[in-house]
Parts: structure tokens; sequence; C-alpha cells
């Protein structure tokens, strides 16, 4: 068996590169204000208590949109989504959970029945 993946998914800048940089115990990911940094999959690998795991971070998932980058941004997440074992699904906590939030928990246990 491989090592277990973990992906990290929710809307722009929520803190999802932010987690992944310290779980992996360095600086991979880009830490921006500016939504959009991470466009595609990143992963890094991390221990947890003498276990091995993979961590994927992505970018931020816009629902719905029309723009092609977003799009492919979403389609990007997806992919970490089918691949991972754990998903860890990040909102920010300051602005409680939005409209967006609401789909993409929708979008994600439409994943876990496939």
């Amino acid at each position: 068996m491989g090592k277990p993946i973990i992906a990290i998914v929710g809307r722009p800048n929520v803190g999802k590169s932010t987690l992944f940089n310290k779980l992996i115990g360095e600086r991979r990911s880009i830490v921006e204000d500016t939504p959009g940094v991470t466009r595609d999959r990143i992963y890094g690998e991390t221990d947890w208590n003498g276990k091995k795991l993979i961590v994927i971070d992505t970018g931020g998932i816009e629902p719905k949109t029309d723009d092609v980058i977003l799009k492919q941004m979403r389609f990007q997440a997806e992919i970490a989504v089918e691949s991972a074992d754990v998903i860890v699904f990040m909102c920010d906590v300051k602005t409680g959970l939005t409209a967006a939030d609401r789909d993409i928990a929708v979008m994600l246990q439409k994943a876990e029945s496939r």
C-alpha cells in the first residue's frame, strides 16, 4: 500500500497554502493575499506520528464561474479530490460559511459517493 494522500481544498484565500507549508515543513507553496496564486496541484510529503503522508495543495475553487482559468483551477482541485484518501475542506472563520463554501461541500459529497 502506498502513502495515504491528503488533499486540501476550499475557496481562494482561506489558508490552504499556509496549512500545506506548515504540514510539509517548508515554504513550497506561495502564500499571498491575492486570490489565484496557486493554480495547479502542489505535492509535498509529511510525517504524522511516524507515518509518511502525501499532502496536496490546491488552488481555490470557485464553484460557479465561466472564467477559463478559474475553471481549470477547479478541475485541478477535482483531480486532487479524486486521488485523495482524505479531504481537508478549509473555510475562512472570519467570513463564516458562504454560498460558495456550501456549493463546494455539495461537490465534495458527490465525489465521496462515486
